[in-house]
């Protein structure tokens, strides 16, 4: 008899999402696939459908081609070619399911209802359009409880996919004696042009009063070693309001690292290209971040954070990104969007960090405002002398994670609900 055919279609973005969601989901699937689909003569055809992402390096089609587990695989630049037409890129069987693993929900919807197939979507900290999937999977009882309670029936919890990846521990640094910390300036030009120079005065005041702390900046796939040149320079109108610069950016003799970068006050700071980078980011005792995505990839691997953000530079809107840069070269428009930015949406925000919002609490610390690198230096000496301190930070980033063994969990319910369609 012939195998009926039915397409699971994984939608995904990032090198973080492919690494921490798709592949343990793709893993367990594959086991699962012979043992309760295989008497049943059901063939799954799986597919990736890779979405635009502003954080995404353009080499997600080339990781995700060399596991070798996809019938296709659709390019982010195809997606919406791929929604226009679908069958121009292949035949899809006429049943099938669309997960979403990354990326924005709606267009893991969006694709469901092109295709006719039915939709799961993976919600780790919030379901965007309940009234519009089948099924959730949740990563804790928060998301759940956050859905309205006539959509509540379409979600199980099923814990956090990211507490199901395997570190290697084969790095070194630990074996150093010495403590880690880890700096994330951003990503986007708004961001760097104030995190750069910021951050390095903070890593040259903290390594003035402790000499066994080593630093570490995990490149965001978006950024490169030229630009950390860029915005600590007199080019970066922020750059003046601090005295630390870097005097040279060399290639690193230590295996575990790309770059190596000596401030001008002998500061080393080392750059992994990398992404994502879990690995070495879990050796570390802290790191200083700006605000962003990049709190909740932290959060995940409960990486203790101090969440920085200096609001004295926001006159310098014609470094934002985006309608705000273009307006803010306008000098009253400038000084008129600072003001309301300060002392309107400053003020009526509760939180910025992602694990803080989600909480609705302070978990991680936040500094909002007009801080100084001084300030902020201080405050990581401290919490370097109180492990206490970071490990209570640390439990509890973990406690408002899901459990282990959702990928498993996950790959069921794509299973039954296979079953189900048949």
């Amino acid at each position: 008899m012939k195998k009926k055919s039915i397409a699971v279609v994984l939608v995904s973005n990032g090198p973080g999402e492919l690494t921490t969601w798709v592949k343990p989901v793709v893993d367990e699937l594959n086991k699962l696939n012979e043992s309760l689909l295989g008497k049943d003569k059901i063939n799954i055809s799986l597919r990736l459908v890779l979405v635009p992402c502003p954080n995404a390096t353009g080499k997600e089609f080339k990781v995700a081609n060399s596991w070798k587990k996809f019938a296709l695989i659709t390019k982010s630049r195809n997606f919406w070619k791929l929604l226009i037409n679908p069958f121009s890129f292949a035949n899809w069987p006429k049943k099938g399911i669309v997960v979403f693993l990354g990326g924005d929900q709606f267009w893991s919807i969006l694709l469901a209802k092109r295709l006719g197939y039915i939709n799961i979507t993976y919600a780790e900290w919030i379901s965007r359009w309940p009234q519009w999937t089948n099924r959730i999977a949740a990563m804790n009882i928060k998301v759940k409880d956050f859905i309205p309670k006539k959509y509540q029936h379409k979600c199980e919890v099923i814990g956090d996919l990211m507490a199901d990846i395997k570190l290697k521990s084969a790095i070194s640094i630990k074996n150093k004696q010495k403590h880690f910390i880890a700096l994330l300036p951003g990503s986007k030009k708004a961001k760097l042009s104030i995190g750069i120079p910021f951050f390095l005065q903070v890593a040259d005041l903290i390594a003035e009063k402790n000499h066994n702390i080593n630093f570490i900046i995990p490149m965001a796939p978006t950024t490169n070693k030229s630009e950390y040149l860029f915005y600590q320079s007199e080019r970066n109108p922020i750059a003046k309001h601090y005295s630390s610069k870097i005097k040279t950016i060399k290639n690193s003799k230590d295996f575990n690292f790309d770059y190596v970068i000596e401030t001008s006050k002998n500061t080393k700071i080392f750059l992994i290209k990398k992404h994502p980078c879990y690995e070495i980011l879990k050796e570390c005792d802290l790191a200083i971040t700006t605000v962003g995505a990049n709190t909740a990839e932290l959060a995940a691997i409960s990486l203790p954070m101090i969440v920085v953000l200096p609001t004295q530079h926001l006159n310098m809107m014609n470094a934002w990104d985006g309608i705000f840069g273009l307006i803010g070269k306008i000098s009253f428009i400038n000084k008129f969007l600072t003001f309301l930015v300060r002392y309107f949406y400053f003020k009526k925000k509760r939180f910025f960090a992602w694990p803080n919002i989600k909480a609705k609490k302070m978990i991680v610390p936040e500094r909002i405002g007009n801080i100084s690198p001084k300030r902020i230096a201080k405050e990581v000496l401290f919490l370097i002398k109180n492990k206490s301190q970071l490990k209570k930070i640390s439990n509890h980033l973990r406690k408002e994670r899901g459990s282990k063994g959702a990928a498993e969990k996950l790959a069921y319910m794509i299973i039954n609900s296979i079953k189900k369609i048949v």
